[in-house]
């Protein structure tokens, strides 16, 4: 995978792309679902104990369950989100591969060979909900910085970065990039709505 790949990050779906994907066809939503998803899947596989080439393997073998089942996913809030959806299918295909390596002598001591779906590290398993939105929240915070970042002045975000990112003191922050501390609270307070307006707006696009 290229480095302009990795530095993709999680978008939640909107329904239009959902119903784009249901033709074999339109391969411009496949490749744009693709650059949205495959971080996510990568680095839960990754944290469930599996090394790059069978979290890769994950990736693809995830997606390609998508391909299949997806004309059967109808998108109803109250009965689920295409969130939960998704992470059911990444949990049973990072399973697969923990059942394969088992099979092969290359699991680890906490893997299990029961067969079940939950066969993962006992840490992913008693906490798999919790470690996929952490990655999904850890996604879409990447997500809203990037898109404020293109939106803002250069200066602002380098003063927001340094001050609430990177936890500077404003005094630090004015000194260094050489600018008033009013500038440096005025930036963080108009880049941070703008921020979080970003994640809101990502947060309620289709989940």
């Amino acid at each position: 995978m290229s480095d302009d790949s990795l530095n993709q990050r999680v978008l939640p779906t909107r329904q239009s792309l959902l119903s784009r994907l249901r033709s074999w066809n339109d391969q411009d939503s496949w490749r744009q679902f693709f650059e949205t998803y495959w971080r996510l899947i990568y680095d839960v596989a990754t944290r469930a104990g599996l090394d790059d080439a069978a979290a890769q393997d994950v990736v693809q073998e995830t997606i390609i369950t998508v391909a299949k089942q997806l004309p059967g996913f109808r998108y109803e809030r109250e009965k689920g989100t295409f969130k939960g959806w998704l992470m059911q299918i990444t949990r049973r295909r990072i399973a697969d591969q923990l059942r394969r390596q088992y099979r092969h002598g290359e699991a680890g001591p906490c893997a299990r060979p029961d067969g079940s779906d939950n066969t993962a590290p006992a840490e992913v398993s008693n906490d798999w909900e919790a470690i996929w939105d952490a990655e999904w929240r850890s996604h879409l915070t990447a997500a809203a910085t990037d898109r404020v970042k293109r939106r803002v002045v250069p200066l602002q975000f380098q003063i927001f970065e340094l001050n609430v990112l990177h936890a500077w003191p404003a005094r630090k922050v004015a000194t260094a990039l050489g600018v008033t501390l009013m500038q440096v609270y005025l930036a963080k307070h108009r880049v941070g709505a703008a921020f979080r307006d970003e994640l809101k707006s990502l947060e309620q696009a289709g989940l």
